[in-house]
C-alpha cells in the first residue's frame, strides 16, 4: 500500500486552480500538472508523437518537428471522431507517464500529498482513481471577469467558453473539499490552509491503517 495520498485537484476555467496549487506547494506536496504531462508525452521521439503524425499527417508539425497544437486543435475540435482518435493516442500515454511518476515516488518512499492537477478530472471519470478530490470554484461574475481579463476576449466569447464546460455547481458535488476562490486572496489562502490540514489528517489516517 502506497504511503502517499493521491489528491485530484480540478475546477472550471478561470477559477484560479494555478493559484491554489501554488499555495499548496511545500516539502510534503508534489504537484503533477496534467497539461504539462500532455505536452511531455508528445515530444519528438515519443511513441505518441509518431502515432499522431501517422494519424493526422505532417501538417500538424512545426518546422522544428514539434506538434503544432493550435493546428491540431483546428483539426480535431470540430470533428468528434478525430478528437476521439487523438484522445485514444494521448490519454494512455499520459496515464502511463503518471503511473511511472507514482511508482518512482513509491520507490523513493515519498509519504506526503501527490496532487494531480487536471482540468477535466471530473469529466474524464478520473475522480474514482483519487483518494481525495479538491474542487476550486468561484462565483459566475468573478469567473467571467477573470476570463475576459486573462485572455483578452469579449464577454460573448468568455460566456461561450464557460457555457461549454460542466457547471461549477455540478462539478463541486464531486469534491471531498471545495475551495471558493471568489473573494480576496487572504480568504483563499485561509481556506487552502484548512484543506491542507484536512488532507494531512486523511494522509495520517491512511498511514495508520497501513501500519
Amino acid at each position: 500500500m502506497r504511503r502517499f495520498l493521491l489528491v485530484g485537484l480540478t475546477g472550471g476555467i478561470a477559477t484560479g486552480k494555478s493559484t491554489v496549487t501554488a499555495l499548496l506547494a511545500g516539502p510534503s506536496v508534489r504537484v503533477v500538472d496534467a497539461d504539462a504531462l500532455a505536452r511531455e508525452v508528445v515530444e519528438p521521439g515519443t511513441l505518441a508523437h509518431a502515432q499522431i503524425v501517422a494519424e493526422f499527417g505532417r501538417e500538424v508539425l512545426k518546422p522544428d518537428g514539434r506538434l503544432d497544437r493550435a493546428r491540431l486543435g483546428e483539426i480535431v475540435f470540430p470533428d468528434a471522431a478525430r478528437r476521439k482518435r487523438l484522445e485514444a493516442i494521448t490519454h494512455p500515454a499520459i496515464r502511463r507517464r503518471f503511473e511511472q511518476i507514482m511508482a518512482d515516488l513509491e520507490r523513493a518512499g515519498f509519504d506526503g500529498l501527490l496532487v494531480w492537477d487536471a482540468a477535466l478530472l471530473v469529466e474524464s471519470g478520473g475522480t474514482k482513481n483519487m483518494d481525495r478530490v479538491v474542487i476550486v470554484t468561484t462565483d459566475p461574475a468573478t469567473q467571467l471577469r477573470r476570463l475576459m481579463q486573462r485572455d483578452g476576449c469579449s464577454e460573448e466569447a468568455a460566456r461561450a467558453r464557460i457555457a461549454s464546460q460542466m457547471p461549477l455547481a455540478v462539478k463541486a458535488r464531486y469534491g471531498d473539499y471545495v475551495i471558493d476562490n471568489s473573494g480576496a486572496r487572504e480568504q483563499t489562502e485561509a481556506r487552502v490552509r484548512e484543506v491542507y490540514r484536512a488532507l494531512l489528517q486523511d494522509l495520517h489516517a491512511r498511514q495508520a491503517r497501513a501500519g
